[in-house]
């Protein structure tokens, strides 16, 4: 019971925290607070009522449409919001069985709480990314930097906690300190091979057409995923962006298009976007994908 419970609620936190993602997706490009003014139209620029912020409902109420200009308030805004509620509610199914086992010590329990907290705000933040990149092929710095140094934190959080319950005997701590420093060096050599794939893929590509192909943006980005995520954990969720990347450019061709229009040629795609989706996959069954893989390789 307590599992649907906390399932329940972390999924409405979700709606929550989506909604307002939706606001900052919203006024990021343009410049604008996400905190003045109130929620507004983006058409009429009517205030918006209490009942019209009711995260998914409002907008199946109004079916999709300003209830004063009609203007389209367009799917991004319901996407968003059950994205980050069913990436919320996955995370809390899938770490509160263990954590409301009365057995567990308290030091498992903590790591098992950072781990649910530190899942749900990488979610948020590759949802955010994926959703700027796709409307606006834009990965801002002050996303993905910050969100790097936040994921070597989290993760070095993460071990020091768990390593705590393993080497709380007498003269381990010395131990304690010299893994900690080893592991948070590793994630930060993780993160800068991360960031220099997408460099040299770059560098390639401007060798071979003389433009960018791939920009800095991306190498931020998987400098953020390989600090969430560890290198393996960035190379897999590289290798699904660009499969889904790949797929996506591949229904372009296939698609009709009117004759001598190459407009279709000169067309950027997000690979930010794809990325963050990779990201999403891994940080969910990376684990699992990765071993499968190993095992099927035969390592």
């Amino acid at each position: 019971m307590l599992r649907i419970l906390g399932t329940i609620f972390a999924a409405v936190l979700g709606l929550a925290f989506g909604s307002f993602l939706n606001v900052c997706l919203s006024r990021w490009p343009e410049g604008e607070s996400v905190v003045a003014p109130r929620s507004h139209c983006r058409g009429c620029g009517r205030t918006l009522a209490w009942w019209e912020n009711v995260p998914l409902l409002s907008w199946l109420a109004l079916r999709g449409r300003c209830r004063t200009c009609g203007i389209w308030i367009g799917w991004r805004s319901p996407l968003v919001e059950a994205a980050v509620a069913g990436l919320w509610a996955f995370v809390a199914a899938r770490l509160l069985p263990g954590s409301l086992d009365p057995l567990v010590s308290r030091p498992l329990l903590m790591t098992d709480l950072v781990l649910a907290v530190a899942s749900m705000l990488f979610l948020w933040l590759l949802v955010a990314l994926a959703v700027l990149d796709a409307e606006n092929l834009w990965l801002p710095d002050w996303l993905t930097l910050p969100g790097t140094v936040l994921g070597i934190a989290a993760n070095w959080l993460r071990f020091k906690l768990s390593s705590d319950s393993v080497l709380s005997i007498y003269g381990a701590l010395e131990i304690q300190q010299r893994l900690l420093w080893h592991m948070a060096l590793r994630w930060v050599l993780g993160t800068m091979a991360a960031a220099g794939i997408i460099l040299l893929i770059r560098w390639v590509y401007w060798l071979a057409r003389k433009r960018e192909g791939i920009g800095l943006g991306d190498a931020k980005l998987m400098s953020l995923l390989a600090a969430w995520l560890g290198l393996p954990g960035a190379l897999l969720a590289f290798a699904a962006g660009v499969a889904l990347g790949t797929a996506a450019a591949l229904v372009l061709l296939a698609a009709p298009r009117r004759e001598g229009d190459e407009t279709w040629g000169r067309m950027k795609l997000p690979l930010g976007t794809f990325l963050c989706v990779g990201g999403i996959v891994s940080g969910l069954w990376g684990q699992p994908l990765i071993a499968a893989y190993l095992r099927w390789a035969g390592f």
